[in-house]
């Protein structure tokens, strides 16, 4: 049987469970940040909205 995905409140819960306990304000940010970017990306992932390799070195220069 499958889980039910976490609701944001489980998921903030969960990375407040995970931080030091002399975690700042900014590292409680920078985590909710990283968080955020990682499921986006993976989302997109998903989606098919990726490129190749080759296609990324193009686009920044780092290959002719």
């Amino acid at each position: 049987m499958a889980t039910s995905p976490e609701s944001i409140s489980e998921k903030v819960h969960h990375l407040a469970n995970q931080l030091p306990t002399n975690a700042t304000w900014d590292d409680v940010m920078y985590q909710v940040a990283l968080r955020r970017s990682i499921e986006r990306g993976l989302a997109q992932s998903e989606a098919g909205q990726t490129i190749s390799h080759e296609e990324f070195l193009k686009e920044f220069g780092l290959m002719e």
